[in-house]
């Protein structure tokens, strides 16, 4: 890379840093502060960037980390249950969109060839600012969320088909032009389909297995790129894309129990190259082609939304439960993409489409893009407003919050961190009858929490906000379960300046600063590890008049059992400590059922779990959480089932959930 291209990044990453700072603070999506730089700086505006190779491919590896990851979440099993979602929906959505794209160009005088790709390209959505703002909200395991990234999963497949129709089309247009048979095409592309899920499948645990043995960080971590950017490479090759190997080899390894590890590894090298993505789409903006145009690319952009939305929809309502839902879906998914620019710049290149039909349409899918974060984060109140009907998985999300501030307004006990210690504290309380909210900043571990029907909430807990939004005033005791000093003065200072009186328990370390958190006003400090967890209890369920004799009892009952239950827990989603022993075996995990799961349908008993040495401590219906569900216990589409066991056993269990194998 030259030194004038690093020049150019460093501008930008500074330019981003400030933008999106301010994004931030005005509660916008941090994509919009990206695709913001991305045109004042680029060469339609101040010019002080041009959009270079080296630029452009650096951006696309940030696309291969967020497929990358994404495929962490969707195992192979649950690709197989979500089978009809790809193929039926994502195939309905793309050859309904191409067909009617292409016949609306054909009948505005576009050639049979230019009308194709025209349809094409319109068909595609934006995989990376879908993911990342879904993800970003917590809405990629909703209902719409999981049929949103199926349609995307076969746009990305149909991009193989377009791809290889291109040189075809131009073949017969210049015979100058020799084009790959869509044939040959197609065969490499299921061949290196094959090979990378083979690999993947065969190589990729064994492979992290002797890595991890050497307990070494960095070689994990070069480990987890050689095989992100491996696997992208082999399907590009194939003439596949980038994006696609790189969600394969993620899905390979989301079957793992490395695959938290692996993410917290990969993270941040995605959201860098991610940001110089979304830079690069802004860059793509040409504002003099905007405001020459302006009616024209604004009608353009109108008629792509709705066109797309309304189709999705459409198609969506066949298998979701009323329009709300399936409105939402077509939301979601109704901006252009960054394959469907793709196409229309390979169409221009091979002289297939006229650059005077050409760069309208590429303007109106950039401003599409840019508009879509918007799109995304008010979609539920968008398809209210449109239907005015409420959605089953927006109502279960509303549900939860609904109960979680009804709480807020009742005597509850609020704990700070929902780790180990704080998930620990949880378990007894529900036990006891006694009501809490968690606060947490690990968005990983609120998505699994709420899954499995626990009140936890994503903020921090320095923020005098956060903590009343939480019902600070109602609240009985406030428990800093994490063991951060610095955090717990900030916690304590908010919380003495707006509930004086209420108990604060501080858990720490040590007694190193145990006088400055007095002094800060903690009634009580706690040490760790499981006896400071037995401690915490005790003073907890004291503190709210429980019997002493009932708490003895409780502690005694929870030793006598060698702290069984304080090994349910939520994994964080970046383990720290490579653990190849599995020192903590047992865990919980959360296993939505999608439609077309094996367990639809059948009993616990007819599953038979227990012969997998798993355990279901728990199931989440509708917004209502069932405990130890019973034996004869029906399961239904969409139902949450908490397990408890081993990695391996898990994997185990998600798989015949989902499969029946």
């Amino acid at each position: 890379m030259h030194y004038d291209a690093l020049a150019q990044i460093l501008v930008l990453i500074a330019a981003a840093v400030l933008v999106v700072s301010l994004f931030r603070s005005m509660l916008l999506p941090p994509i919009l502060g990206y695709i913001a730089v991305g045109i004042l700086l680029g060469p339609h505006a101040v010019g002080w960037i041009s959009n270079t190779d080296d630029i452009r491919f650096l951006a696309e590896i940030g696309v291969v980390f967020l497929l990358f990851t994404l495929g962490l979440e969707f195992s192979l099993p649950r690709m197989i249950a979500m089978r009809w979602t790809v193929l039926g929906l994502g195939g309905g959505q793309v050859a309904v969109t191409t067909l009617i794209a292409a016949l609306v160009a054909w009948w505005l005088g576009a050639t049979l060839a230019s009308a194709v790709i025209v349809g094409g390209a319109v068909a595609m959505s934006s995989t990376a600012i879908v993911i990342r703002q879904l993800a970003e909200q917590l809405e990629l395991s909703s209902r719409h969320g999981r049929h949103a990234v199926g349609i995307l999963l076969f746009q990305d497949l149909a991009v193989v088909l377009f791809l290889a129709l291109i040189p075809v089309l131009a073949a017969r247009s210049d015979p100058t032009v020799v084009g790959l048979p869509i044939w040959r095409a197609l065969l490499q592309a299921a061949a290196a389909l094959i090979i990378v899920l083979a690999a993947g499948h065969w190589l990729l645990r064994p492979l992290f297995h002797e890595i991890a043995r050497r307990r070494s960080a960095e070689l994990f971590t070069l480990t987890v790129l050689l095989v992100a950017l491996g696997a992208a490479w082999a399907t590009h090759a194939a003439g596949l894309s980038l994006a696609l190997g790189a969600f394969l080899a993620g899905m390979m390894l989301g079957e793992t129990e490395y695959r938290h590890q692996v993410e917290a590894d990969i993270r941040p090298f995605r959201d860098i190259f991610l940001g110089l993505f979304f830079i690069t789409m802004g860059m793509l903006l040409d504002l003099e082609l905007l405001v020459d145009r302006a009616g024209a690319i604004t009608l353009l952009v109108i008629e792509l939304v709705v066109l797309k939305a309304a189709i999705i929809t459409l198609l969506a309502r066949r298998i979701c439960e009323n329009w709300n839902q399936a409105s939402r879906i077509g939301i979601v998914l109704a901006q252009g993409g960054e394959f469907g620019f793709a196409l229309l710049t390979l169409g221009l290149q091979d002289r297939l489409i006229a650059p005077a039909v050409a760069q309208p349409l590429l303007t109106a899918i950039v401003v599409s893009m840019a508009l879509s974060p918007l799109l995304i984060r008010y979609n539920g109140r968008l398809a209210g407003w449109l239907f005015r009907s409420q959605d089953i998985a927006l109502g279960d999300l509303m549900r939860q919050e609904t109960a979680t501030a009804a709480v807020a307004h009742r005597e509850h006990v609020i704990i700070c961190g929902y780790g180990r210690v704080g998930q620990n504290l949880a378990r007894i309380l529900e036990q006891e009858g006694f009501e809490y909210i968690g606060l947490d900043l690990d968005p990983y571990r609120v998505r699994a929490a709420r899954q499995g029907g626990d009140p936890v909430v994503f903020g921090d807990a320095s923020h005098g906000d956060v903590l009343e939004g939480v019902g600070l005033a109602h609240a009985s005791i406030v428990v800093i379960s994490f063991a951060d000093n610095i955090a717990a003065l900030k916690i304590l200072d908010k919380v003495r300046n707006q509930r004086p009186g209420v108990p604060v328990l501080v858990r720490t370390q040590d007694d190193t600063d145990l006088e400055r958190l007095q002094a800060a006003g903690a009634t009580e400090v706690i040490p760790e590890t499981l006896e400071a967890s037995l401690s915490l209890v005790s003073h907890v369920l004291l503190l709210l008049n429980v019997p002493v004799s009932r708490v003895v009892r409780k502690i005694g009952d929870i030793r006598s059992h060698r702290y069984s239950l304080f090994r349910n827990i939520y994994r964080k989603q970046d383990a720290r400590v490579l653990d190849v022993s599995h020192a903590f075996r047992e865990q919980l995990q959360a296993v939505t059922l999608p439609p077309g799961a094996h367990a639809v349908g059948r009993t616990l008993a007819e599953l038979d779990l227990d012969a997998a040495e798993i355990g279901v401590t728990a199931i989440r219906r509708d917004g209502i959480v069932g405990h130890q569900p019973l034996p004869e216990t029906m399961l239904k589409e969409d139902d949450v089932l908490v397990l408890y066991g081993t990695p391996e056993a898990l994997e185990h269990g998600e798989t015949l959930l989902l499969t029946g194998f």
